[in-house]
């Protein structure tokens, strides 16, 4: 596997609000009655994308659940997408989930040394399938599909692999500029991942405001989850902030939120903010059925960080989130643009 870059906080990917998977097959294969309804949906968006393969159906079905399951605001915006994309999206959220699970695997009480061995072997397996252009694992299937299907860049899914492999052994970041090189495998990755399935007028243009906005849903969960990293032995906020707010890695172990720890939690807000600017042209490049999606994401995602403020940085003792009234709010007239747009371009299945 090539050299594994520098990576992410508790590795969830940017995505907020999400629990940890049981990810074996004896799990997702367990379907209530809410499941067999996904099921039923699942089936008609595999038809629409042209999947029928029986084995490909299922890694793609496993996707789903997983994502379903763990990633509501994620699934949430992805059901505002045509239904012939969302297999690919499911695919891609089930390899970053995947690869977080074997990283921060503290269930099984797999030493450092034993996750890192079982990334590298998995990440290595991965990659040749990926180059063979099929896979057998449940959830690769799909993903290594997805790439060959949509003609992502195996680029993509290795600097992803270095920046878990180096949440194992970073535990903080000098600079932001040591923080950006870490989020671009661990987020800005998986915005690149997507512009091929959801489909962009200019491809030159749309990758910057594309790693923007995955700087911005990085740094949104960072922001968030100060104590859950700290926790996790790792430190995400850079420390050159901290030191311009005179604070130290041992000042934010304390758990204390004073006027200094606001300052610097401001100092990160604002940040998210401008790269929230930065990304918002990007979405008039995609396609017309995909801007609903992506704006409603930008909206939820980036909505974390007046979350934060609303409870007065208190982010050790509260967990910051998306009131449903947000959601609703974001979602309603996303979803009737969706179906507008769809409506007026109604793309071949793939």
């Amino acid at each position: 596997m090539p050299r594994l870059r520098s990576p992410r906080s508790s590795r969830r990917p940017a995505w907020p609000d999400e629990a940890r998977p049981d990810l074996s097959p004896s799990r997702t294969a367990v379907l209530t009655s809410p499941a067999l309804r996904l099921l039923s949906i699942g089936n008609r968006e595999l038809d629409a994308a042209g999947i029928s393969d029986p084995d490909l159906r299922a890694s793609y079905e496993r996707c789903r659940q997983l994502n379903a399951e763990y990633g509501r605001t994620y699934f949430l915006a992805t059901t505002l997408l045509p239904p012939h994309k969302r297999p690919a999206v499911h695919a891609l959220y089930a390899f970053a989930r995947y690869a977080d699970e074997i990283v921060d695997d503290v269930t099984a009480n797999a030493t450092v040394a034993e996750r890192q061995q079982h990334l590298h072997e998995w990440g290595i397996t991965f990659l040749a399938d990926l180059e063979a252009g099929s896979s057998k694992d449940p959830v690769c299937a799909a993903v290594v599909d997805t790439a060959v299907r949509w003609n992502v860049p195996g680029e993509y899914f290795e600097a992803f692999l270095e920046a878990m492999a180096a949440d194992l052994t970073v535990t903080e970041y000098s600079t932001y500029s040591d923080l950006e090189h870490y989020m671009y495998g661990s987020a800005a990755v998986i915005g690149l991942e997507m512009l091929p399935v959801l489909g962009v007028s200019a491809l030159s243009l749309a990758r910057e405001p594309a790693m923007a906005l995955g700087y911005a849903f990085q740094l949104a969960n960072f922001i968030r989850d100060v104590g859950e990293d700290l926790d996790r032995g790792r430190l995400y906020l850079p420390l050159e902030d901290l030191a311009r707010f005179d604070l130290t890695r041992s000042d934010l172990e304390q758990r204390t939120v004073d006027q200094r720890f606001r300052r610097l939690l401001a100092f990160q807000i604002a940040r998210v903010r401008r790269l929230d600017l930065t990304a918002r042209p990007g979405i008039g490049l995609l396609d017309r059925s995909s801007q609903p999606c992506v704006d409603a994401a930008r909206r939820l995602y980036c909505g974390i960080v007046d979350a934060v403020e609303a409870i007065d940085y208190q982010v050790f003792d509260q967990r910051a989130t998306v009131p449903t009234r947000r959601r609703l709010a974001v979602a309603l007239p996303a979803w009737t643009r969706a179906v507008r747009a769809r409506r007026e371009h109604r793309p071949s299945a793939r």
